[in-house]
């Protein structure tokens, strides 16, 4: 299926404009997730392959695999019921913010075939996180779904900085019940100013408030804590990721998403003069080292998701030699087509046998 995508697939969905292949893709995935009973049959031939899926536990929530859908895809939660037929382990849905809003104007995705990679400046356009609620509250609750389901919760562009806090708690509090866990962007770099929530005092704020609200839903008759974790930007020196960890040991955050896209341009995106994070197989050194870094720094008790540059079972495993428990692709998928994720759980399953 992978070589039939690369060279029959892909050239058609590359004459189209990123964004709406996307779209299209978007639209093809929440379709097939309407036939439950075809899903069902897909996920069955994928379970049966000689090179079994493995189960992964992090933060009290189980994995059927360690694959999973990167946050950017299915930003309004409409695709997400058919991505266990794909393979996926999980979904991280968004990135939702408190009001709907709709992103950067377009052009605001650009592909680049030869290197395997994405710039976007999409700007979190989504619906907002009422309507997201109100579209999980039609389906399963967590537990009760074929694979865990996580929302990425970003800053409104409306949003002062200063009030970043109380933008977040109103997302936190519609989307919460509907969670396996929850994830903090803080890192994307096409909001303006909020990776300046990665500084010390302004993600103390953030994580206190998030974490303040989690324990008062958790003592509510029929409620528990949902897991939080934070994405963090792969632009971070090692300094700076030093801080934010003080801070997250400090809140009891129960892990990290790394990476988010990059501002960097390496090699030849040194000339490159589109503005937006870039994803894909430039980011997979870089990513690679906040990873290994990370599981160093905290002695491999903090779950770490791997993301960015997973283009094949190679690096996919790199991520997780280096201290990822799990991991997430998007730009791979884009590249290697939507049986990629079921491709990778194989191979990792195939290299941890062996």
């Amino acid at each position: 299926m992978g070589a039939f995508y690369e060279r029959i697939l892909r050239p058609m969905l590359f004459r189209l404009d990123p964004e709406r292949a996307h779209e299209l893709a978007v639209h093809s995935m929440a379709l097939l997730g309407h036939f439950g009973p075809v899903c069902r049959m897909m996920e069955s031939l994928e379970r049966l392959s000689p090179a079994s899926f493995r189960p992964v536990k992090a933060f009290g929530v189980r994995f059927p695999n360690a694959v999973g859908l990167a946050a950017g895809f299915d930003k309004n939660a409409f695709a997400w019921p058919a991505a266990a037929a794909l393979g996926f382990g999980h979904v991280e849905l968004g990135t939702v913010t408190a009001v709907a809003q709709p992103g950067n104007p377009r052009p605001r995705m650009f592909r680049y075939p030869a290197q395997e990679a994405l710039i976007n400046r999409l700007g979190f356009n989504n619906e907002g996180s009422e309507a997201v609620a109100a579209r999980l509250s039609r389906h399963p609750p967590p537990g009760k779904r074929r694979i865990p389901l996580a929302v990425n919760l970003g800053k409104s562009r409306a949003a002062e900085i200063d009030r970043a806090a109380e933008d977040y708690l109103a997302s936190f509090s519609r989307l919460a019940d509907h969670a396996d866990y929850v994830v903090l962007n803080v890192s994307s770099p096409n909001t303006p100013g909020l990776r300046q929530l990665q500084e010390e005092a302004r993600l103390r704020e953030l994580l206190a408030a998030i974490v303040g609200a989690n324990a008062g839903r958790a003592s509510l008759p029929g409620k528990s804590r949902v897991p939080i974790l934070l994405k963090i930007a792969p632009d971070l020196g090692f300094a700076q990721v030093d801080a934010v960890l003080a801070v997250v040991a400090d809140h009891g955050i129960d892990g990290l998403v790394a990476t988010n896209t990059t501002l960097a341009r390496p090699g030849v995106f040194a000339g490159v003069s589109e503005e937006g994070g870039l994803s894909g197989a430039p980011l997979r050194r870089r990513s690679t080292e906040i990873v290994r870094y990370l599981a160093r720094a905290t002695d491999g008790r903090l779950p770490i998701i791997g993301a960015g540059g997973i283009t094949d079972v190679d690096s996919a495993a790199e991520k997780m030699d280096a201290g990822a428990t799990l991991i997430q692709v998007y730009t791979g998928m884009v590249y290697r087509g939507p049986f990629f994720a079921a491709e990778l759980a194989r191979g990792i399953a195939d290299r941890q046998r062996r």
